[in-house]
């Protein structure tokens, strides 16, 4: 007897259809092969498949079952095709009723009592599901991540025995359904503010232009002076996340199984942080089968690098590409796969290997040599990539004792909200989002100086030797300062406060 199911197997973001094929001869000794290049862990769903069934009171059939996975050249991984493959045994035993699997997508993971468990790539799957025009049936935890997507009738399901009786029509499977607005405004509130942050007004003037720009920062001071606590806050004033960001971000997210329970939505932009012993494959994505990095995790958001000069210089060079141009493309014998990479680079890191130098209050013990290695751990092309270097010096007792707490990040964000306005009216035709990914050509269209803006912006290349690199990115910076003033024109004071967002190139760090 020969039963169809289909199922769904994860390429990269995207879930591509599996059509679950099961044959059972009525002649042969008792066999169980799966084909179709499953991994081991599909492989092994045929120990599961047998337990549930014998545990929910079905026996297996003592006969040759062969499964067949297809595409057949499409490599299958995890533990989602245990659903399919269970109601497609037991269809073609004639426990279902005929043709009650049509229309429907399974998939599932398998206790060994027959509870079904949840699975990575829930919304991915039912971005596919509606594409096909199909009814959904999956583990009941990934229900509410995958009723986001409007027009997918969607079943979540806690045991084998309850898709069983809804199959044969005994009881009913309750679609489940999500209020969009609710969701997203419940998952869109930040535990961190800016108002948390005592002192440090440069630092935040100079984050509050890196958000409204779409900058890369790069912040440079003693130990304890508030990087890391800078960074974590510069999500909430970033704009937030539109239904369709929010859709790309988590898709992501689900991919790799991080969704907190029951969450259905990432509606906050995502801070990453990974340590500075990650390695380039973790950073980037990859693996034997692709897999997303950090950098893709932190699509949408922030990726934040502490002690940027103690990561491995691969794992600092591999991120010029998604820097430049928001995607990873990772290709290995097995696949090749393209993750979204569109995040906002903010890296901290010492001014010294004891951190101490150019501190009033603490003596630096590093010899000029050992500063020089260190800071050339970090690569010009990579600085190349960052338009914002600020220092952050240690914050003073007496601002640390006071009771003033700073603007909120709401107040901060309208005036973000404003400056990305005006951005994306001027590059609506571009298809660019911010001046921090505007190339040459843009930059000739909207950056032009004024007599006095280009007068000032000389005397600084020429008394303090700046870089060719660091006049583009002055003039990016000045661009997206001017916006904030909501002007059009880039006068000299835009442009003497972008000069002052180049502490490397001005060389007196």
């Amino acid at each position: 007897m020969l039963s169809k199911v289909l199922s769904a197997s994860l390429i990269g973001i995207d879930a591509h259809p599996v059509e679950v094929e099961v044959d059972i001869a009525t002649r042969g000794l008792p066999h169980f092969s799966i084909v179709g290049l499953p991994d081991a862990a599909v492989k092994e769903s045929r120990d599961r498949v047998r337990a549930s069934l014998k545990n929910i009171g079905f026996n297996f059939p003592l006969k040759p079952v062969t499964i067949n996975l297809a595409p057949a050249d499409l490599k299958k991984e995890g533990s989602a095709f245990d659903l399919p493959i269970a109601i497609g045994i037991l269809s073609a035993e004639g426990v279902l009723a005929p043709g009650s699997s049509e229309g429907f997508l399974f998939t599932g993971e398998l206790s060994l009592d027959g509870r079904i468990k949840p699975i990575r790539g829930g919304l991915s799957i039912a971005l596919l599901a509606r594409q096909l025009g199909l009814k959904v049936v999956l583990p009941a935890e990934n229900a509410p991540e995958a009723a986001v997507v409007e027009g997918v009738p969607v079943c979540g399901a806690e045991s084998l025995s309850d898709v069983i009786d809804f199959l044969n029509g005994k009881s009913a499977l309750p679609l489940t359904s999500v209020d969009l607005s609710g969701v997203m405004s419940e998952n869109s509130v930040y535990e961190e503010d800016f108002s948390d942050v005592k002192g440090q007004e440069h630092a935040k003037r100079a984050l509050e232009v890196a958000a409204s720009g779409g900058h890369n920062v790069l912040m440079i001071g003693p130990p304890g002076s508030g990087k890391t606590m800078l960074s974590r806050r510069l999500a909430t004033i970033l704009p937030p996340m539109t239904f369709d960001e929010a859709i790309e971000t988590t898709r992501i997210h689900s991919i790799m199984g991080i969704l907190r329970d029951r969450q259905p939505l990432l509606a906050t932009r995502p801070f990453r942080s990974p340590h500075h012993t990650i390695s380039d494959v973790a950073l980037i994505g990859g693996g034997q089968t692709p897999k997303p990095g950090e950098v893709s995790l932190a699509h949408n958001g922030v990726l934040f690098l502490d002690e940027l000069p103690e990561f491995k210089r691969g794992a600092l060079e591999v991120l010029r590409q998604p820097i430049e141009v928001g995607e990873v493309m990772v290709s290995r014998a097995a696949a090749s796969a393209t993750y979204p990479a569109g995040f906002m680079l903010i890296a901290a890191m010492n001014p010294c290997p004891c951190g101490y130098y150019g501190d009033g209050r603490h003596q630096c013990t590093c010899t000029a040599s050992q500063i020089h290695r260190y800071r050339k751990r970090v690569s010009g092309p990579l600085l190349d990539r960052i338009d914002i270097h600020i220092e952050v010096p240690a914050v003073p007792y007496k601002e640390l004792s006071t009771d003033y707490t700073g603007e909120k990040s709401s107040d901060i964000r309208g005036r973000v909200l404003k400056a990305r306005q005006r951005q994306q009216e001027r590059f609506n035709a571009d298809k660019i989002y911010s001046n921090g990914r505007m190339k040459t050509r843009h930059m000739k269209k909207h950056c032009r100086l004024g007599p006095q803006a280009h007068s000032l912006l000389e005397t600084a290349i020429e008394k303090l030797a700046l870089s060719a690199r660091a006049y583009t990115r002055i003039l990016k910076v000045s661009r997206t300062i001017s916006d904030m003033d909501g002007g059009e024109e880039i006068l000299s004071h835009h442009v003497s406060e972008a000069i002052q967002y180049r502490t490397l190139d001005r060389g007196h760090f």
